[in-house]
């Protein structure tokens, strides 16, 4: 069983940084696609970035590409979005997410769909 656990949202104005992190206390991430999805009030979910097991390939919405990014430290069994350049349409609930069949590139093509394991998300809000 993978649970996921996100951390580090928070408050932040707009133009800062924001590093979030997604660990698993289950069983070890190593076998599996990693992604960040987000979510704001009052609309749908939305892929925000994602990467490969190998960590070979990354993926990223066209929104918060050249200022986010996706990482993973498999020896620590935890995934990373850095967020930097933050604005306030960057404000969300952010999810981590992890798969070991669907794709990383899958992941955003289908918006999350498919994809099996869920974090509870941690609120991230910029402010103007």
């Amino acid at each position: 069983q993978v649970q996921l656990v996100e951390s580090g949202g928070g408050l932040v104005q707009a133009g800062g940084s924001l590093r979030l992190s997604c660990a698993s206390s289950g069983r070890t991430l190593r076998a599996y696609h990693m992604g960040w999805f987000r979510q704001a009030p009052g609309k749908e979910r939305e892929f925000v970035a994602a990467i490969s097991r190998s960590r070979l390939s990354t993926y990223y919405a066209d929104s918060v590409k050249g200022r986010f990014t996706i990482s993973r430290d498999n020896a620590k069994n935890t995934a990373y979005l850095q967020m930097n350049s933050l604005k306030p349409e960057d404000t969300a609930v952010y999810t981590c997410a992890a798969d070991p069949i669907t794709t990383a590139q899958a992941m955003g093509v289908n918006q999350g769909n498919g994809v099996g394991y869920w974090g509870k998300g941690t609120l991230v809000t910029v402010s103007s």
